[in-house]
């Protein structure tokens, strides 16, 4: 199988928080090649893709090493600005008081946080014509307005609605609960922990609504939703039904073009960060960074369900490091 192609993740690497290690100093080894390691934690959403670029990085200084681990957003941030990793992968934007804390965040990649149903909803084929409001998903996610689906719309069945939503300190839930103007916090239902296993109870239950990151939805090889669980179409302009300029759900590829053309709203699309301590970045650090925003680096995103910056943004991450890296210190 192609190594870019879809990337299995086990919550069980998520609950290897112990296994982050603190920094180790990168040198060069000879002119052109380092030695040392990276450590990274932090959000499911960006797992798969620190796992791919850092692959990618070893064929040319294989003499890098990586730890990397997921455990959600929030652990990524406590754990780069604790000096317990060398960067924080972050999936929502960085709180006013994490930036004061020496946070110094760099833009990426865009995806986006998708509400999603189980495939064998009874209503499966209405749902996907209809799509739901943002005002009947806040009422599901925030409210708890809804009890039924049949309160939401009479053709619905009339059976409870099991909502699920993340556990853990999440950059998909903070960013799904920024759509309702709101706090992950305020987001109503049962907690699950990590991406992998919201999107699996999702397809265990019938009558689940929950959201994902991209590329627990899809399928990366066919482009195609996932076994058992489908993404729920957002009606933008609430007329009980899904016009042709918001059924962009059919496949990855569809739903990755509308995000990079804005017709998806923002929030819950977004930027992904990978974040840094502010004036303690390594050349090991930047290299890998500047790397990471390369155009061939870029281009593989799309296969992998991510979004690639346009070049006006990936000119201002490339100046954010060379700004860091001018004002940090060398090692």
């Amino acid at each position: 199988m192609n190594k870019y192609k879809y990337i299995v993740i086990s919550v069980l690497v998520a609950l290897s928080q112990a296994s982050c290690s603190p920094n180790v100093e990168g040198s060069f080894e000879k002119e052109s090649n380092y030695s040392g390691s990276l450590s990274l934690s932090g959000a499911f959403a960006l797992y798969p893709l620190a796992i791919l670029w850092s692959e990618d990085f070893k064929e040319i200084y294989p003499n890098v090493r990586f730890n990397i681990s997921a455990g959600g957003a929030g652990k990524g941030i406590a754990d780069v600005l604790t000096d317990m990793v060398d960067i924080g992968l972050v999936s929502r934007d960085l709180h006013p008081q994490e930036l004061a804390n020496g946070a110094f965040p760099i833009v990426v990649a865009k995806d986006a946080v998708i509400p999603t149903i189980n495939s064998q909803h009874p209503n499966i084929d209405l749902i996907l014509k209809r799509g739901l409001s943002q005002d009947e998903l806040q009422n599901i996610f925030i409210h708890a307005k809804y009890k039924t689906w049949k309160d939401i719309d009479t053709r619905f069945v009339d059976s409870p609605i099991q909502v699920y939503v993340r556990s853990d300190a999440a950059g998909a839930a903070e960013t799904w609960a920024k759509f309702f103007k709101a706090n992950q916090e305020d987001l109503i239902g049962v907690g699950i922990f990590g991406d992998p296993g919201l999107a699996q109870v999702v397809k265990d239950d019938p009558l689940a609504i929950g959201f994902n990151n991209l590329n627990y939805v899809f399928d990366l090889n066919s482009k195609l939703a996932a076994a058992g669980i489908r993404a729920l179409p957002i009606d933008l302009n609430a007329n009980g039904v899904l016009d042709k300029n918001e059924d962009f759900y059919q496949n990855l590829d569809s739903l990755t073009n509308a995000i990079a053309k804005n017709q998806y709203p923002s929030p819950p699309a977004r930027e992904l960060l990978f974040v840094v301590r502010k004036n303690a970045s390594s050349k090991l650090i930047k290299t890998f960074l500047t790397f990471i925003l390369q155009k061939q680096a870029q281009k593989q995103l799309l296969a992998n369900g991510y979004v690639p910056l346009d070049e006006k943004h990936i000119q201002e991450s490339l100046n954010r490091i060379q700004h860091e890296n001018n004002t940090s210190i060398q090692r």
